[in-house]
């Protein structure tokens, strides 16, 4: 199985990165990264992502373009320590990255539960962002906020947190909850293409999240997945409607009379 293959700076910190390229002859077409979600099981902050890099690589064989997955900090092969604005700020430098080594023709994010909604809380700033495509994500972080001495505790559990001295102000890491919301910038990214998959079964976020971030957008695409759970990168249906769907963003791109 492929694993991480490149590194890249955010504020200080290395991260892990695995990128595919095209074919030499590709037309050009929007990169792709996708980001992983908050650990939720012992040891997942360790193995978050592990099996991205396969996707990724899938991807861009499939639609001859450049895709990226990366461990945010906290996370996988990554230094640092979570906090929700230290990976907002390692997805827009894993932005830079991607167009530092490549030359897309805009960006396409693409990510699971909490990477989701960053996806979506990045996008919506961002012009070069040209689509977003969420797997089961969060419509905010309220639950987070409303505890975050037990979640700052659960963090640690997971590993996202190492150092015993971090945070050195759990109130301002704890107002980063309510400084990011994904529905009111998934509103703020219409009417730029935004897909949305859950699983009817998901019992870590319920369909209702998704269900905001559709109805926030106004024109968003909803795929509902009948007995699927949380991980719905192991679900097959949803990994050929992911890429259904990024296929025709990407001729949208390449051919921009074509509609998506």
């Amino acid at each position: 199985m492929p694993g991480m293959n490149d590194r890249f700076q955010s504020q200080g910190l290395s991260l892990a990165c695995h990128i595919a390229y095209p074919s030499d002859d590709a037309q050009p077409s929007p990169g792709i990264i996708l980001c992983h979600g908050f650990p939720i099981g012992p040891l997942d902050a360790q193995l978050s992502a592990g099996t991205f890099p396969q996707l990724i690589d899938r991807i861009s064989r499939q639609l001859d373009c450049v895709a990226m997955t990366f461990n945010f900090r906290g996370c996988g092969e990554s230094a640092g320590n979570f906090s929700l604005q230290g990976w907002v700020d390692d997805l827009r430098n894993a932005i830079a990255h991607l167009h530092k080594v490549s030359n897309p023709n805009g960006v396409i994010l693409l990510g699971t539960n909490t990477g989701g909604s960053i996806a979506v809380c990045v996008g919506a700033d961002d012009p070069n962002v040209t689509a977003v495509g969420l797997l089961s994500p969060r419509a905010d972080f309220d639950d987070w906020a409303d505890h975050p001495r037990r979640f700052l505790e659960h963090a640690r559990e997971l590993g996202a947190i190492k150092d015993p001295r971090f945070p050195a102000s759990v109130d301002e890491w704890a107002r980063e909850f309510r400084r990011f919301r994904p529905v009111a910038s998934a509103r703020r990214f219409a009417p730029r293409p935004m897909m949305v998959m859950h699983g009817e079964e998901d019992d870590s976020v319920p369909v209702s999240d998704a269900r905001q971030l559709v109805n926030a957008h106004g024109s968003a695409e909803l795929s509902l997945f009948v007995g699927a759970g949380h991980r719905l990168r192991h679900d097959p249906r949803a990994v050929a409607v992911l890429i259904g769907w990024l296929d025709r963003m990407r001729s949208a791109a390449v051919h921009p009379s074509a509609k998506p």
